[in-house]
């Protein structure tokens, strides 16, 4: 009797197992073994389940490939009714459809082109869902916003300066840590912002990005000092202060990355030629301060080496010293051949 019990015992299982299997054939079970169950996904129901995900996805990253494209700005044409446009921009600059997005960007660059005075007032709203756009972690969203940015400083200047600062953070932010795609468009709109605004207003906004914690962004917007500088002229350095550009490029020579350094050389070697262009110091012996002009006179001669020395620190102007006297000397040289060719003569 306890032997029979004991086969009973012993078959038990096996029965269990094929009722549990038997109804359900497409279930992913395949029995219990050593008492522990094993849940394995059948072949069918996979094959079954691929394709139609494929069939969901395939076709819709498709579509967004065509939609989506990078127009340079002379390629652009005009909206075919602006007053429905600039109604709509702005909800589609904020939708959630990353598609829907870049077309909206590409509205703004028409609008910028086309109809320039209608979009003035709405850049108040535009330019922050610009930044939000260069945010974005779709790649495409955010060259399409770097293009964005550059017809926005070549179409209103100056106008933006007042909404300038998150919109500068970001573009230095996306040109020197990003795919290559977009920090080429980035380089783009950080050169259009300095072509098109004013250096005046641009440069006070630019050096703080000069001690930024990132060193990128510190290279970035050292380039971006360096191209601003020159478009001062002579007349627009006095103004601005010369002692306070030379600081701010000083600071830059002893950086972490060689583009800042070059960039802080370039700036230094314009600031050179300017000051020595406003404080002239005659060298030759046979001339004497009285043969210059009386307004180019000065009651003391300040060399370029003695106003370094006074305006910055023992080892900044030692720095920009080296770089001005030893970098600069061949072009020194032509000018000083070619200013002093009719003194020579006498």
């Amino acid at each position: 009797m306890a032997s029979n019990t004991l086969k009973d015992l012993n078959t038990l299982p096996v029965t269990e197992k094929m009722s549990e299997c038997k109804p359900s054939l497409t279930k992913p079970c395949v029995g219990k073994i050593n008492g522990k169950s094993e849940d394995r996904p059948l072949p069918s129901s996979a094959v079954t389940l691929d394709p139609s995900v494929v069939e969901t996805e395939k076709p819709e990253a498709e579509k967004a490939a065509v939609e989506v494209e990078y127009i340079e700005s002379e390629n652009l044409d005009d909206v075919e009714d602006a007053d429905a446009v600039l109604k709509t921009v702005v909800a589609g600059l904020d939708s959630k459809d990353w598609v829907s997005v870049c077309d909206a960007l590409n509205n703004v660059r028409r609008l910028s082109i086309f109809h320039k005075e209608a979009m003035l007032h709405m850049l108040e709203k535009v330019i922050p869902l610009v930044v939000k756009s260069l945010k974005n972690p779709r790649s495409a969203v955010c060259k399409t916003a770097c293009m964005t940015s550059a017809d926005i400083f070549s179409a209103y200047n100056n106008d933006i300066t007042d909404l300038l600062d998150s919109l500068l953070t970001q573009l230095l932010l996306k040109s020197s840590q990003d795919k290559r795609f977009v920090c080429e468009a980035a380089e783009k709109a950080l050169t259009s912002m300095t072509k098109y605004v004013s250096p005046t207003l641009l440069l006070p906004k630019l050096q703080p990005c000069l001690k930024n914690r990132n060193p990128r962004i510190r290279a970035k917007a050292s380039l971006c000092f360096s191209r601003s500088v020159p478009r001062l002229g002579v007349e627009g350095i006095k103004e601005y202060g010369i002692d306070k550009l030379v600081q701010a490029a000083a600071s830059q020579l002893t950086d972490q990355l060689p583009e800042s350094r070059e960039a802080a050389r370039t700036v230094l070697l314009e600031l050179q030629s300017v000051y020595e262009k406003a404080h002239p110091i005659v060298k030759d012996e046979t001339s004497s301060p009285s043969s210059l002009p009386e307004e180019e006179q000065t009651p003391e001669a300040v060399t370029w080496e003695m106003f370094c020395q006074s305006k910055l620190s023992a080892l900044s102007a030692q720095a920009v010293l080296r770089v001005t006297n030893i970098v600069a000397v061949p072009a020194r040289e032509g000018l000083v051949t070619a200013g002093s060719s009719s003194s020579s003569q006498l």
